[in-house]
């Protein structure tokens, strides 16, 4: 018989309880057995204790799970740890100060778990539990902070416990919310955007308090409310589709919108540097085109006629194209769940060559006193806008109807300059790791329509529009303005390869390369209007000259502002100064510039103040303007047009005052017939 410990599988050469043990009876050699079985006993009861007690430790122990702007990290702890030394584990952890977070038992702030002596079974936190920290501080709703970091948690670095790691991740967890997004962005991002039903008579069979099916109130992503609007609604709202996303039982932590990127990434160190070498480490991926399923801006709107005619007439008058910057603000439309509406309030025309069949833009030197001026204004540049028009029966004033679907809506080349504008102007978006996604910039082409009259169509290109454009990779077809051509890859610069999907004369899914590439795959169309009952920032009478516009003889000078000003009828002060153009000139002119000193006035035309603009009308600056054209209006027009303005009855001017050049508007000296800058007589 053989005998081992009791950790030891017990082995017998014999059975235990053969013939030969019950011969032994009584003897000697069944005590040494019982003997030797009551001596293993003892070992086996401690390690049976020492099996409870290691049981009952791991029952103890365990793990939470703590939810911060930088990730969720998971703390080790036991039930009878107290609270006090828990929050001083997890500041060690997240490297923050001992007052320097919160941690809450919900996601909304509720529950807040204090610096106390209670212990952790006690406040009924289990295993495997998630709790939610806050820096003290932070800015935002309850589960908006969460939200915004989750998405660049994969990137954060592992726990250090190092000065310089705490910082950087106070760094990362504010910056987030110091994304500064647009104000009508904030404020649909705080709207619910259920789309509420009334009760259906035939369909509901429940009470006025109830809710079924048929009259539950549905989502501002619903395609299938959408596609029954009268107009049929292709594209949902951004945020609509922001709410898609987020939506459901995790609320989104890990939605991450990535821009995309056709560029090789930098910093790869196993390979030569392209063309000699390249990874799927560093390679971008190849795009497949598709129907982008949303859109950032859902309508235009014009705030009146006058601002498209005004701009019309440059075509009218000469036959050539033009373009033209749309000033203007982002509001609520209200016909799409939580839809962005562009209202144009003015038209920039930049100065540009212009003929029957092209536009060409030229540099711009007021262009940054444009915007200064129009964030003034409380106005922004929200899109672009040109015309393609050919005249086709002058007598009655029709046009040729040239887009359409056996054509095009957009040529690669508009698609391409949209694109580099729409990427100028990005989309500040709290939900994507780079600060942008997208952009709110439209395009408005004025061509001809369907019934052979002046139609205004609006559109953007697609994110993957936008990021072809961006690097480079999108190029224009030169005999078909339909197709746009994919670039392919060269020693300078590799190029992923670009897909769109089409279906055959079978109606199978054929994957094709975009080589070349038709536009429509980028293009959203948008809805342009005009309101029913005219809006006008700016005064709609009188008119004064658009810039840009030497070639048809309106040139801005100041004959030209005094003869807008003895033109009003009106004699309220602000009425008079309500344009944008005047305001423009006013502050560009080269004689009198009044950057520095029209700000007041601005923020009367803004806010509609007539006595903050006649204040205003009393400086210095404003009766030097008067004098200006009080005297080149008494060299055209006689004395009555300074007594327009209100300064009263005035005198023709003599020949020993300052005159202004009818050509140049170059004020000289007393006394000189021919003008001292550019040379001809004073005329």
């Amino acid at each position: 018989m053989t005998f081992v410990s009791s950790d030891v599988p017990f082995t017998s050469p014999l059975p235990l309880f053969s013939n030969e043990h019950s011969k032994a009876g009584r003897n000697g050699s069944y005590k040494k057995f019982r003997a030797c079985q009551f001596e293993q006993q003892p070992t086996n009861y401690c390690e049976i204790h020492r099996e409870h007690k290691t049981r009952t430790s791991m029952a103890e122990n365990m793990i939470i799970r703590v939810q911060s702007p930088n990730g969720m990290k998971k703390i080790p702890a036991t039930k009878k740890e107290t609270a006090a030394a828990f929050l001083n584990k997890v500041g060690k952890e997240f490297g923050f100060p001992s007052n320097g977070f919160t941690i809450f038992l919900n996601r909304n702030k509720t529950d807040e778990i204090q610096s106390q002596n209670k212990t952790l079974s006690l406040l009924k936190i289990k295993h495997g539990d998630m709790l939610y920290l806050y820096p003290s501080g932070s800015p935002g709703p309850a589960g908006e902070t969460m939200d915004l970091a989750t998405p660049h948690s994969s990137s954060l670095p592992s726990t250090s416990h190092s000065s310089s790691s705490s910082s950087s991740m106070m760094s990362r967890s504010h910056s987030a919310p110091q994304i500064s997004e647009d104000e009508i962005d904030q404020y649909l991002a705080k709207q619910e955007g259920k789309i509420y039903r009334n009760k259906d008579p035939q369909l509901c069979r429940h009470g006025s308090m109830g809710k079924c099916v048929h009259c539950v109130p549905l989502e501002p992503f619903d395609e299938e409310y959408l596609s029954h609007l009268e107009p049929p609604v292709k594209h949902m709202s951004f945020h609509a589709y922001i709410r898609k996303l987020t939506g459901g039982a995790d609320k989104g932590k890990f939605v991450a919108l990535e821009n995309i990127s056709c560029k090789i990434k930098s910093g790869c160190e196993g390979h030569p540097p392209w063309p000699e070498g390249i990874c799927t480490k560093c390679q971008p991926s190849a795009i497949t085109l598709n129907r982008q399923k949303y859109r950032h801006i859902d309508n235009i709107m014009f705030e009146n006629h006058t601002i498209a005619d005004r701009f019309l007439d440059f075509w009218r008058k000469t036959g050539s194209q033009r373009m033209g910057y749309l000033y203007g603000r982002y509001t609520e439309h209200k016909d799409i769940p939580l839809a962005i509406r562009a209202e144009v309030a003015a038209i920039y025309e930049p100065p540009q060559i212009a003929t029957q069949n092209s536009l060409e833009l030229v540099e711009d030197p007021k262009a940054a006193a444009v915007e200064e001026i129009a964030a003034k204004l409380g106005l922004r540049k929200v899109g672009w806008i040109f015309t393609d028009l050919l005249s086709e029966d002058t007598r009655i004033g029709t046009v040729k109807y040239t887009r359409n679907k056996d054509s095009y809506f957009l040529s690669a080349e508009e698609c391409i300059t949209a694109g580099h504008f729409q990427n100028q102007q990005c989309n500040p978006c709290r939900l994507s790791p780079d600060g942008h996604f997208g952009s709110k910039f439209i395009t408005v082409v004025a061509t001809g329509g369907p019934d052979n009259q002046v139609h205004f169509e609006g559109y953007q290109v697609s994110n993957q529009c936008m990021a072809l454009v961006r690097d480079e990779c999108l190029l224009p077809c030169r005999d078909a303005p339909e197709l746009g051509y994919a670039k392919e890859s060269s020693t300078e610069q590799y190029v992923p390869d670009v897909f769109y999907k089409d279906k055959d004369k079978f109606g199978n899914d054929i994957t094709y390369l975009a080589r070349p590439l038709p536009v429509e795959y980028l293009i959203i169309d948008i809805t342009t209007t005009f309101p029913k009952d005219p809006q006008y920032t700016f005064s709609s009478t009188p008119r004064f000259p658009i810039e840009n516009r030497d070639i048809l003889g309106e040139t801005q000078d100041f004959h030209s502002l005094a003869t807008y000003l003895s033109q009003c009828t009106s004699t309220v002060f602000l009425d008079m100064v309500s344009d944008f153009h005047l305001l423009l000139f006013l502050v560009t002119n080269e004689v009198m510039p009044l950057r520095d000193s029209i700000g007041l006035l601005l923020d009367a035309v803004k806010t509609k103040d007539e006595e903050l603009a006649q204040t205003w009308k009393k400086s210095e600056q404003w009766a030097t303007i008067e004098q200006l054209c009080s005297t080149v209006g008494g060299q055209s027009s006689g004395p009555q047009e300074y007594g327009a303005m209100g300064g009263g009855p005035s005198t023709p001017a003599s020949s020993s005052s300052m005159w202004s050049c009818l050509h140049c508007t170059f004020m000289n000296q007393p006394g000189t017939e021919l003008c001292e800058m550019c040379s001809l007589p004073r005329g």
